[in-house]
């Protein structure tokens, strides 16, 4: 399992609406590159969002992710689809340490047949996560004022 942390100079309303919006994740979310779809029910657990994730260069890949734990504002959990790579559930926790502050864990834990490749996702991982959050404080400093 992969996990990361970061702080936020921002409400944690804010950050969790960013975080459950799925359309503002090809903004900060490395490897993300397009929304297809969301189910109408998004983000109760059990609807999906379609997206498309990129490989390498102009590679892409149409997947799906889903909810799967909504507890607003602070967990958002998600079983995330990228193939040929596998599944994992990521889980978003969020506390609010100081009266406007967030931060956020951020938790990736390979599952099903990709378990087999977490020792060595999981350092890849975590540098995939931990520049995703500062994208994603970059977005919301620059964004949601």
């Amino acid at each position: 399992m992969s996990t990361v942390h970061h702080t936020f100079d921002r409400p944690i309303a804010d950050v969790f609406a960013a975080l459950v919006d799925p359309h503002t994740y090809p903004e900060w979310l490395v490897g993300a590159k397009e929304m297809r779809a969301v189910d109408a029910d998004w983000p109760a657990p059990g609807s999906s969002f379609h997206h498309r994730v990129g490989l390498v260069g102009p590679l892409t890949l149409d997947d799906t992710s889903s909810a799967l734990e909504v507890e607003v504002p602070s967990r958002l959990v998600l079983e995330v689809r990228a193939r040929p790579f596998g599944r994992a559930r990521v889980t978003f926790a969020l506390t609010s340490p100081t009266p406007g502050s967030t931060e956020v864990r951020f938790s990736e834990e390979p599952i099903g047949a990709a378990r087999v490749v977490a020792p060595v996702a999981a350092a890849l991982a975590q540098v995939r996560n931990r520049r995703s959050l500062e994208h994603l404080d970059r977005f919301l400093r620059e964004r949601r004022p």
